[in-house]
């Protein structure tokens, strides 16, 4: 017997909507508060075209399980949330793991994902993705993708992708934000250049880019299915 999932008020087919509803508000009048010393809400928050195009994937996807890191002030969150119940899973799960959403934003995200409903399928984790994502790991848990926005030091990146690609099921996809970042580009290339995570052509093409350099913010990356096991002799310099 499959459980059903909690629902707000309203026919289950108004669920996506509602969500859809929360995050436009969001975009048109921001977050309700903007915890002092925190970056501002444009800076940190991926844009409204982004985060289309990362539903529009996920859907076209039809992933069930989700793992996100950085949460900040949910826009990207909404995003996979929507896109999660458009999918019709029976089942959806999103992991959601920032351990800044209270001690920085007041837990304004995390309010504002309840405030759509979304707590019925969606938890938070407030401990670094490092941590977690070794745990995660280690407890067999397995994901259709994965969401990367957290922290942008290129170790803690490396790590965080590579614990994604012992999560994420063969076959399934990373998406990164920031991928414009040196740091970040540079870890998502080892495991491009020597473990065959492959860009999804045509994927987030018409998102932001860089004005200056022409470079896409997000990307997203298949993995190889079956997943590699090359030798340390294999190893192909990555920058």
């Amino acid at each position: 017997m499959v459980n059903s999932i909690p629902q707000p008020d309203g026919a289950a087919g108004q669920w996506p909507d509602q969500v859809a509803a929360v995050r436009r508000g969001l975009i048109e009048h921001g977050p309700p508060r903007s915890p002092e010393g925190v970056p501002d809400f444009v800076t940190v928050t991926l844009p409204e075209r982004d985060c289309d195009q990362v539903r529009d994937l996920l859907v076209e996807e039809r992933v069930g399980t989700v793992v996100e890191i950085g949460l900040a002030y949910a826009g990207s969150a909404l995003a996979i949330g929507e896109a999660l119940l458009r999918t019709g899973s029976r089942n959806p799960r999103h992991v959601v793991i920032d351990p800044f959403q209270y001690t920085a934003y007041d837990g304004v995200g995390w309010e504002l994902l309840c405030g759509a409903g979304l707590d019925g399928i969606a938890e938070l984790v407030t401990e670094p993705s490092q941590h977690f994502l070794a745990r995660l790991a280690d407890a067999g848990f397995v994901a259709d993708a994965a969401f990367v926005d957290g922290s942008h030091h290129f170790h803690n990146v490396f790590v965080d992708l590579h614990f994604l690609g012992e999560i994420v099921r063969p076959g399934g996809i990373v998406l990164l934000d920031d991928l414009w970042w040196p740091s970040v580009g540079a870890a998502v290339a080892y495991f491009e250049t020597n473990l065959g995570w492959r860009p999804i052509p045509d994927a987030l093409t018409d998102g932001t880019t860089d004005p200056a350099n022409g470079k896409p913010r997000t990307g997203a990356y298949r993995l190889p299915d079956p997943r590699p096991t090359p030798t340390f002799k294999e190893f192909r310099p990555f920058c």
